[in-house]
């Protein structure tokens, strides 16, 4: 008999969406909306669906796994779990705890993921992973702004005048707010788009200005200059809430408008409008994270936060520089569930550069790895030192449901639960501000068990099992304790499926910011030298031109459409391949036709793929999406720098170039 149950989505996704769920004699059958859902509505995306087909395909890991003379064999629980504390206990104990690594990163958006976190707090801390692949280097940008990254709640929007879609395809990563562009649009409301290609959010848009790849920042500069010429500024912002601003006007003054146009590709006329939009406030501004995965990537949302501010369209309804919103996170109390202050040693590498890391590691050197919630061959930078890496550990761990490319590496492989097979509670800290209940409706299938579970068989090889002598519910209350004094309890939110998180829907309305100066900083306090820079990206005809002579074209490496990340692609029919997208200058140039064969490369690799042109795109941009695995062409991350951008914190994926030439059929 089918029942449907309520349930939640566990996706690393904008859109965090509520689930009805039809189980049949103990199987996941069907995944669709649930219409109750305040903001997701009843609609979801084709990855949410395929949740389904990733529960019950049949090349999920039933069984633990350890290579032995090169190849998998099938192992008990007792053994790998035995093995694997032998090994913690031993390199603990031989070369101190930072010799292991725990790579990690959120391919789940469930409260308990964060359990990995307590277990290797209670080892005694390991080298560990900061900043971040997607968005970090826009965090810490407003972290040094604002003092932390917040954004208007969705239903703000229709307060919104204007509303700057800023390097985001909303349509294919965040459908709810498309639809609430597309509703806002039929009360009045214009939307603008600014974006190296024309996607489906441009077809919405009022207006859609195309721009080169990572010079987002030196437009809004140009932008900031004309409404500094029109005297279009907010003073009162600026006299009263800010700190800096002298310093942005002078370096604003050291540059031309003619010579933002060149390097932007973008007309003046079109700077001078956007200048006359960005003062007819209110106006929402929703950054994408494309453009902040450059070198020069935290000064380009500081340069676009800076716009905001000056235009007077902070702490307004309708208003704000909406790029993540971190305070839904900060519902949660982490530290309860992490126990951070137990740990007694540990080091980081950036998340960017952990395969460095491991290689030149020394005091100690890095002798084992924990994989957990996360492919780090296919995902991070520079897929050739990532491979080299991980397999120059003594020891790789790899927590999945499926045999992925990191997976491969490992001389242990642990079958995990997915989300239908476990209870826990879901949120997303980049659109709204709901948290959703997923019950266990499904018994995980073979030997499949929750990571939870891992955690605690490992801890009790390791002598510190009453840690983690707890059952979910109480892991999960102890990450509710804060909301629970506001009245959002456990049982309130398994009742009503999902409940809204205590936010500001408007931030920074009190003009009390979380910097140092508790003000709006233009320059930051919070580091050493904290003012903005007119930064280029450092693959470039501007900064390298030697470079740019050899590598002409500027590859994107946006998100797919039907997969989060490389986690569905194994699923699709018919089998995915690596799609080369590019302008029709690029083709031209190249004499390439629809369906062509080519191979792209530059110093670091290549990837061989097939021609698909783009209706419109900026001259010289090429577009291969990233999350393919080496068995459908390869990782497009083959060909991208592990550089960090220019506050440590971000990855440089987009600043990128490359070549292309047509090979004969492969």
């Amino acid at each position: 008999m089918a029942t449907v149950y309520h349930s939640a989505c566990p996706l690393n996704c904008w859109d965090s969406c509520g689930f009805l769920v039809t189980v049949e004699d103990g199987k996941v059958t069907k995944v669709e909306g649930n219409p109750e859902h305040p903001i997701t509505q009843g609609k979801i995306c084709s990855r949410g669906r395929m949740l389904e087909n990733r529960t019950n395909a049949e090349d999920r890991l039933f069984y633990p796994l350890k290579k032995v003379d090169g190849s998998f064999q099938r192992v008990s629980w007792e053994q790998a779990l035995n093995e694997i504390a032998e090994k913690l206990a031993y390199y603990k104990e031989t070369f101190g705890t930072a010799s292991v690594l725990h790579s990690h990163d959120y391919a789940n958006s469930g409260l308990l993921s964060n359990l990995d976190s307590r277990f290797f707090n209670l080892y005694g801390g390991v080298t560990e992973l900061t900043g971040s692949i997607c968005w970090g280097a826009g965090i810490e940008a407003q972290n040094w702004d604002f003092g932390d990254a917040y954004s208007h709640a969705p239903a703000d929007l229709a307060n919104s005048n204007h509303v700057v879609i800023w390097g985001r395809n909303v349509a294919r990563t965040n459908m709810h707010l498309f639809q609430n562009l597309q509703n806002v649009k039929k009360n009045g409301t214009k939307i603008y788009v600014i974006d190296p290609i024309y996607n489906a959010t441009a077809k919405l848009a009022n207006e859609y200005i195309s721009i080169k790849p990572g010079f987002d920042g030196l437009l809004a500069a140009g932008i900031m200059k004309e409404m500094l010429r029109m005297n279009l500024e907010d003073e009162e912002f600026l006299a009263n809430h800010s700190v800096g601003f002298e310093d942005l006007k002078a370096l604003l003054d050291s540059v031309t408008l003619g010579y933002i146009s060149e390097v932007t590709e973008v007309p003046v006329e079109t700077i001078s409008h956007l200048a006359d939009v960005y003062a007819d406030r209110p106006v929402s501004t929703i950054m994408g994270l494309g453009m902040q995965r450059y070198k020069n990537g935290g000064n380009t949302i500081r340069l676009l936060d800076a716009l905001v501010a000056i235009s007077g369209n902070i702490g307004i309804p309708g208003g704000g520089a909406n790029y993540a919103n971190k305070q839904v996170g900060q519902s949660f109390d982490y530290q309860n569930m992490t126990l951070p202050e137990r740990k007694s040693s540990a080091r980081t590498f950036t998340m960017m550069r952990q395969a460095e890391g491991i290689l030149s590691a020394v005091d100690p050197e890095i002798k084992m790895g924990i994989v957990t919630c996360g492919n780090p061959l296919t995902q991070v930078p520079d897929t050739n030192t990532v491979k080299e890496a991980f397999e120059s550990l003594e020891t790789l761990v790899v927590i999945d449901h499926y045999m992925t490319d990191t997976a491969e590496l490992a001389d242990y492989v642990l079958p995990a639960a997915t989300s239908f097979e476990v209870e826990d509670v879901y949120y997303s800290s980049m659109y709204h501000h709901y948290v959703n209940h997923g019950p266990k409706l499904v018994d995980p299938p073979g030997e499949a068990k929750p990571d939870a579970w891992i955690w605690a068989e490992l801890a009790k090889r390791l002598g510190f099992g009453e840690e983690f002598d707890f059952t979910r519910e109480e892991f999960m209350e102890m990450g509710l304790a804060s909301l629970t004094q506001k009245g959002i309890t456990l049982d309130k939110i398994r009742e009503e499926r999902f409940a809204e998180l205590p936010v500001d829907e408007v931030p920074w309305a009190d003009r009390n910011f979380k910097t140092p100066s508790r003000k709006y900083e233009f320059t930051s306090s919070s580091v050493a030298d904290g003012s903005i820079k007119l930064s280029l990206p450092t693959e470039t005809k501007w900064t390298n031109p030697e470079l740019a002579e050899k590598y002409p074209y500027t590859l994107l490496t946006i998100h797919p459409l039907r997969s989060n990340h490389s986690q569905h692609f194994h699923l699709f029919q018919p089998k995915p391949y690596v799609k080369v997208e590019m302008a029709k200058s690029v083709a031209a140039e190249k004499g390439l036709q629809e369906n062509d064969d080519v191979r792209v490369w530059n110093d670091r690799g290549e990837i061989h793929g097939r021609v698909s042109i783009l209706k419109a795109a900026h001259p010289g941009t090429v577009n291969i999406d990233e999350g393919l695995s080496a068995r459908f062409g390869g990782s497009v991350n083959q060909l991208t720098s592990s550089r960090e951008s220019d506050n440590g914190l971000g990855s440089t994926l987009y600043d990128c170039l490359v070549n292309i030439e047509k090979v004969e059929n492969e």
